[in-house]
């Protein structure tokens, strides 16, 4: 009897094993399937980006001089909770240093979803890390994006743990492949400018723009706004582009499309690290993107340096605390706890009270 007891459970416990096995064969081969098909796929988008980039002959034009550029040396995130990136529009020209058109530090926590963009305006007058003092934009035409890094630390007390650099062509690359079908938005103004090498030309009205025209709105300032509504344009189109990504058919798009932008970004952030940021994004996706502009209202005035030109001279004191308060708000609401707290316990005691 005993005998015949033990033989069933053996025989039970074995299909249960193999019952295990089978389950943890089809998971392995999920796995497998799931990673060879996200290679092939970021690898087919990352072979059509660098054909076009080698018909077009663009690669490298442009670029900051290596001798020039420093290593990019952040101080490494406390966790991996809450990343701050440099993001830099470069405006290239063929035999010529790259500049700085655009100046970003953007937020993220993929734990929560959110995401903040603060924009530092390029004549934004400040100290520049062995240099005299000068527009925001020298920084990275003296030293690349680590010296642009120091810059900011130096001046905001900031801290950023990537950066992500574009070029005009990437920038058309980049829209056009999150949003093949264009980019709608509605033109509140009429937009007109002309010159040798540029045409701008938009009236007034919603439009479904291809990266090419992306790229002529946010970069018009011919109007009394200037740089403050090219400023906002950014903002609204790094927006918009969210949207887009957003709107995806599902993560099965995004190996590729990370293959195809790829080429056209220079930055420091992985592989591996960029596609699990994506993979993050869209299971837990970011519903509004807070923005910011650096320098606040009433936080500036306008000056003019024979050496630097006309510039935005900073009340430091109050951007500082713009950009504390913005981008770590827990921490703010503490320190100003503490301080009335400090207050409380150095007020002279009066009798009766």
């Amino acid at each position: 009897m005993n005998s015949r007891m033990e033989r069933k459970q053996k025989k039970a416990k074995k299909k249960r094993i193999k019952k295990r096995y089978i389950i943890l064969s089809i998971f392995a081969s999920l796995f497998i399937f799931s990673v060879a098909y996200g290679a092939i796929q970021y690898e087919t988008g990352r072979s059509e980006s660098m054909s076009k980039l080698e018909a077009t002959d663009n690669a490298n034009e442009g670029s900051l001089d290596p001798s020039q550029e420093l290593q990019f040396t952040p101080d490494k995130p406390e966790n991996e909770e809450t990343l701050n990136v440099l993001l830099i529009g470069v405006d290239t020209e063929e035999n010529e240093p790259a500049r700085t058109d655009t100046i970003m530090v953007a937020q993220y926590s993929p734990k929560d979803g959110t995401a903040k963009l603060a924009s530092i305006m390029r004549d934004s007058y400040v100290s520049i890390p062995g240099y005299q003092d000068n527009k925001i934009n020298a920084a990275f035409f003296f030293g690349g994006p680590e010296l642009l890094r120091q810059t900011i630390k130096e001046n905001f007390d900031l801290d950023v743990h990537y950066y992500a650099m574009v070029n005009f062509d990437g920038f058309v690359s980049l829209v056009d492949a999150i949003a093949p079908n264009g980019i709608e938005l509605d033109i509140k103004n009429r937009m007109y400018y002309q010159s040798s090498n540029t045409y701008i030309d938009f009236q007034p009205g919603v439009q479904t723009l291809d990266g090419q025209q992306a790229l002529n709105y946010v970069r018009f300032r011919s109007d009394s706004n200037n740089d403050f509504g090219r400023v906002a344009r950014q903002q609204e189109m790094l927006s918009l582009l969210k949207d887009e990504l957003l709107s995806l058919s599902g993560l099965t798009r995004v190996p590729r499309l990370i293959g195809q932008i790829e080429p056209y970004i220079d930055t420091n952030i992985t592989t591996g690290k960029v596609i699990s940021l994506g993979r993050d994004f869209l299971l837990n996706p970011v519903e509004e993107i807070e923005t910011l502009r650096i320098p606040i209202e009433n936080g500036y005035v306008d000056r003019t340096y024979s050496h630097a030109g006309q510039v935005l001279e900073l009340d430091f004191e109050k951007n500082r605390q713009a950009i504390s308060a913005f981008f770590n708000p827990d921490q703010e609401n503490t320190e100003m706890i503490m301080s009335a707290h400090d207050h409380i316990d150095d007020a002279p005691y009066e009798e009766g009270h």
